[in-house]
This record gives C-alpha cells, sequence and structure tokens, in this order.
C-alpha cells in the first residue's frame, strides 16, 4: 500500500514569507503594503442550502491563501501566484466587467470590481499568491482568494470594513459578486461567509433567508471535536470539480423552478412537515421526478443542518454522526452530485470506524469528511488508502480541520 499523503497547513510566519519572497521576486524586488490571507471551509452539513434560503453550517479550515499586495495610485492590476509559475496576470480595472476578463486573475480583480460597485474608493494594485488551500477540492480556494484579496484591498484602502461583523459581511457580498459575475460561477455565498465571519473554535450557522441584515445572517456555534476526542477527517480525492461547468448552474435552475411552481421565492419556505404535500403538487410538472428529488434533498438538508447546529451547540458532538450518514445519502441519491470517488471514501470510512461521513462542498468531485475518534484516525486513514489503491484511483490527500480562524490581516 502507498504511503498516505497528509496535507499540512502553513503557519502565518511561513505563509508570510513565502508571498513576500515571491512578491519581491515578481515586482522588481518592491515590498509589499502587507500580508493578508484567508481560509479555505469545509462544511459540517448544508450542501446546496445557501442559495435556496437555506441554513449552512460551515467552519474554517487551518489552510490557508496568503496574499502580499502593494497599491498603486492608478487603475492596473498586476498578479502573479505560486500556482502559476512565470505567469504574469494584468488588467486595468476599468476594463473588468461581467464576460470582460478570464483566468484565475478574475477572481482577484473582480473583487476590486465588486468594492467599486458598492461605492468604495479602490485603485489598482499589484499581488502575488501562495496557498496550502487544497486547489479543485471542494473546500473553498477560491472564495479563500476572493477574502485574502478583500481584506486586503480593505486595509491597504482605508475601508474599515473588516472592523466589524456587518462589514465582513459586506466584505463577503463583493467577495459573491466577484466569483458570480466576474468569474461566472454561480454559487451561493456560504462559502466566502465562512472565509470571513468564522472564528477558532467554532463553526457557523448561516441563515441564507432573502432579506436578513448580515447580523442576523450568521451565528457562531461552538464546535469542538477535540473535547469529545474527536477529529474531523478531511479527504481530497483528488476527483477535481468544477463550478462553471454547467452542473452546479443546472441544480441551482431546477431549485428555482421547483420554488416558482410552488409559489414561494426560495425552496427554505417549504416546513418539512409539509414536504410530502409539496411533492405531491410538483407531481404534474415532473415526469422524471427530478424536480422532487431535487426539493426533498434541500428541505430535509435544511432540518438534518439545525439539528446537528443544535447538537453540537450542546456539546454533543459524538452523535451527529447519524445526520452525516443521511446527508450524504441524499446527496448521492436525490440530488446528484455524488462521485465514486466520494462514495467510495464515505464508505470505507463509516465501516472503518467513522462515526459519520459524507460528501462536502459543491459535489461532482472534491472532498468528503469523516468524523473519527482521535485513536482510530491512522485506522480509517489506511482503509481509505487501501480502498484506492485497490481500485486503482489516484491517491488521495488528507488533512485535519480543527474549526480556525477567520481572514485577516496576517503580516
Amino acid at each position: 500500500m502507498s504511503t498516505p499523503e497528509w496535507l499540512e497547513s502553513w503557519s502565518p510566519d511561513e505563509g508570510a514569507r513565502r508571498v513576500r519572497t515571491l512578491f519581491a521576486a515578481s515586482f522588481d524586488g518592491a515590498e509589499p503594503d502587507g500580508v493578508w490571507s484567508a481560509p479555505g471551509r469545509v462544511n459540517l452539513i448544508g450542501e446546496h442550502t445557501d442559495y435556496n434560503g437555506g441554513l449552512a453550517l460551515p467552519t474554517a479550515l487551518p489552510h490557508r491563501t496568503f496574499v502580499a499586495l502593494r497599491g498603486r495610485q492608478d487603475d492596473v492590476v498586476r498578479l502573479a501566484s505560486a500556482q502559476a509559475p512565470g505567469e504574469r496576470w494584468t488588467v486595468r480595472l476599468a476594463d473588468v466587467a461581467p464576460g470582460a476578463v478570464s483566468g484565475w486573475g478574475a477572481y482577484v480583480a473582480g473583487v476590486a470590481w465588486a468594492l467599486r460597485a458598492a461605492g468604495h474608493d479602490v485603485r489598482g494594485f499589484d499581488a502575488v499568491v501562495d496557498s496550502c488551500v487544497p486547489f479543485g477540492a471542494g473546500l473553498s480556494s477560491s472564495a479563500a482568494l476572493e477574502c485574502a484579496v478583500a481584506v486586503a484591498l480593505d486595509d491597504v484602502h482605508g475601508l474599515s470594513l473588516a472592523a466589524d461583523d456587518a462589514g465582513r459581511a459586506a466584505l463577503a457580498a463583493a467577495a459573491v459578486r466577484a466569483e458570480n459575475e466576474i468569474a461566472g460561477a454561480p454559487t451561493g455565498g456560504m462559502d466566502q461567509a465562512a472565509s470571513l465571519r468564522s472564528s477558532a473554535g467554532h463553526a457557523v450557522l448561516l441563515d441564507c433567508r432573502p432579506g436578513l441584515t448580515p447580523l442576523e445572517s450568521a451565528t457562531p456555534v461552538p464546535f469542538d471535536p477535540a473535547a469529545a476526542d474527536l477529529t474531523l477527517l478531511v479527504v481530497d480525492t483528488r476527483a477535481e470539480h468544477a463550478l462553471v461547468d454547467g452542473q452546479y448552474a443546472q441544480r441551482r435552475a431546477t431549485c428555482e423552478r421547483a420554488a416558482e411552481l410552488l409559489g414561494v421565492v426560495t425552496l427554505r419556505e417549504v416546513p418539512a412537515d409539509g414536504l410530502e404535500g409539496a411533492l405531491d403538487r410538483l407531481a404534474e410538472h415532473d415526469d422524471d421526478g427530478v424536480l422532487r428529488r431535487r426539493v426533498r434533498h434541500v428541505v430535509t438538508e435544511i432540518a438534518r443542518t439545525r439539528e446537528l447546529a443544535d447538537l453540537v451547540s450542546a456539546g454533543r458532538v459524538a452523535d451527529v454522526g447519524p445526520l452525516m450518514d443521511a446527508s450524504h445519502d441524499s446527496l448521492r441519491d436525490d440530488y446528484e452530485v455524488s462521485a465514486r470517488e466520494l462514495d467510495l471514501v464515505v464508505d470505507t470510512a463509516r465501516a472503518a470506524g467513522a462515526l459519520g461521513a459524507r460528501m462536502t462542498g459543491g459535489g461532482f468531485g472534491g472532498s468528503a469528511i469523516a468524523l473519527v475518534r482521535r485513536g482510530a484516525v491512522d485506522d480509517v486513514v489506511a482503509a481509505v488508502q487501501r480502498a484506492f489503491d485497490d481500485v486503482g484511483l489516484r491517491a488521495p490527500g488528507f488533512l485535519l480541520a480543527p474549526p480556525s480562524h477567520a481572514a485577516g490581516r496576517t503580516a
């Protein structure tokens, strides 16, 4: 059996050293104005609920994206990344618009564009990026990039939005606009909210109903698996996913169609005890059953998210496994966003002793999580590694996910 690969996070000093060195190499020995960073996220439960007005319960990873940035007095944005060696991405902010730019730099310039659109005085900048958030793993590497840039621009331009939760909600909104309108990925706001509004030792319960104020929509929830002798294990299946390939947008459009047919703004308005009646009403519009399966997942997932948040708030982390299992089964069967690799991780982890396991993120590849007793981590990792070896799949990566802190200045 091949040796398991652990994907380690960087210390703040290590991340800052990396981007400062790259900044000097990219911009003729210059010094940045500072270094900022933002975490990836792992979602405990509440998948594909954010754009349906529902609940989600993410937590920040210790793995972060680091940005070294220097403000400019003109309109030019110049970017470099350790993940794209030798490549320089350049644009004028005046030229940034939906459909006008492409590539990874769209996520960065899009944040500046969105802040400008919100009325903030944001100018050009030079920036470099490096990250230990696994790319394409469903752990929000794009949101980590956007949010690191958002807090950097906030700081450099003296916007002071990152100083309180309401301002951080505004930064998250700008990051969402960047991803939706400039990068072209029609995601909800869970990833950006988690990256900007989490805190160490907590998950954050996001209520995505339309019309809520920023301070009403995010509630810190104590989440301390270590106190129960548990660990949250994340498995990067290396089955790369992409949210701009149409599948995510298709699921979102189907949910919007179902809400329209049911006469509600979002599927959040369908109560769990009214689910069967709602499904009956959709039957005449749903010959293949797709509408009903999607609605069933969303409504039951919102209920599971509320129940899991209540359990961890009460310190009953060890009791959440069945909810994680039910979430995965629903995502696999009703929402149809799982993948062979995700199912293999989940089934193997459960058989090896995990209390619960599920895919996390948008799906179609990416990562799975398992709640594991600390003494059983090596056994679960070995079982998953062996299962991938046995069927000839590319070896997965493993990381541990203690709930970590939100985006901010690093150096």
